[in-house]
């Protein structure tokens, strides 16, 4: 499974327990956006740091890993004619 698929599994099963309709393979323009809009919050320095809950090797890990779903969603979104809407973190 490559990263932004996992990703989108992991979205949805949050989304699910907010009655939030599930992102479906292949996307959208707006399933772009939105998956854009949530990389743009979890990286934002506060919700990346945990409000200074987690160690710098934590944060780290976690910014390795929401940068590789961008780095997947920006090749997705080539791949497949869609615009990548820019992320602001």
């Amino acid at each position: 499974m490559n990263t932004l698929t996992k990703y989108v599994d992991d979205m949805n099963r949050w989304n699910a327990i907010f009655s939030i309709a599930p992102i479906a393979m292949p996307l959208s323009q707006a399933d772009a956006d939105s998956i854009s809009d949530k990389l743009s919050s979890e990286l934002s320095p506060e919700n990346l740091h945990c409000d200074g809950e987690i160690s710098q090797a934590q944060a780290q890990r976690k910014y390795r890993h929401f940068t590789a779903v961008e780095k997947a969603l920006r090749s997705y979104c080539a791949k497949n004619a869609l615009t990548f809407k820019e992320l602001m973190y």
